[in-house]
């Protein structure tokens, strides 16, 4: 029975002693402040500046041939690589096109892969501008479109928010001709059946392939 009030004692004693020690620090750590002695501090280190982040959406405009005029959104996830993709007209019908550049020193020489498609239009209208006011029209240019392939080697000045290129190299381009018979009847004499002919029926619009030279100019300004 003593060992248990004794236990009991001492228990209440470290209770006590640690209530005392508990109101007296915070005393004494004011009282240390105030009077200037050694209180520890804490340094918390400055975080390293960000890198310099090149901005990786902008607009981009370009002209040329066969891609006629292109609105498009340039993305640069990389300072050695940009994607776009966005549509315009060729002056006939609207269209599409897509592309990716490699710039293996962010700026300077280039190189483009690109693909685009215009839907069938009216030919008509430009030809005759182009042409003059001599020109009737052909059936021939009534539904004009195409789909083109784009292999380009260039150069691209600047590299953060402005970047102005000049960009050539290979075309493929790939449309079908329409109304064919239509033409081959617009260009028979009138009086061509009283003679005799033979009647030439094309039940099939042909494919045409053309591969030639191409360039074009554009201007990129990113904004984010």
């Amino acid at each position: 029975m003593a060992i248990y009030w004794s236990m009991r004692l001492r228990l209440a004693q470290a209770f006590a002693a640690a209530l005392l020690l508990g109101a007296a620090l915070p005393a004494w750590a004011w009282e240390d402040y105030e009077q200037g002695d050694n209180v520890p501090m804490v340094t918390v280190p400055a975080a390293p500046p960000s890198p310099n982040r090149l901005p990786i959406f902008g607009l981009m405009a370009d002209v040329g041939v066969p891609d006629g005029l292109i609105g498009s959104l340039a993305i640069r996830p990389f300072s050695w690589v940009r994607v776009s993709g966005g549509g315009g007209t060729n002056g006939i019908s609207r269209g599409w096109r897509t592309g990716i550049t490699l710039l293996p020193f962010a700026a300077g020489p280039s190189a483009s892969f690109e693909y685009g498609r215009y839907q069938n239009g009216d030919a008509n209208p430009l030809a005759k501008k182009v042409i003059g006011g001599g020109f009737d029209g052909s059936p021939l240019l009534e539904r004009v479109g195409y789909e083109y392939m784009n292999g380009h080697l260039g150069l691209d000045f600047g590299s953060r928010r402005v970047v102005f290129f000049l960009h050539g190299g290979v075309t493929m381009v790939r449309g079908k001709v329409h109304n064919v018979d239509a033409a081959i009847r617009d260009a028979t004499p009138q009086n061509a059946g009283a003679t005799g002919t033979t009647e030439v029926v094309v039940r099939q619009d042909p494919t045409v392939k053309a591969i030639g030279s191409s360039v074009k100019l554009g201007l990129i300004v990113y904004i984010w």
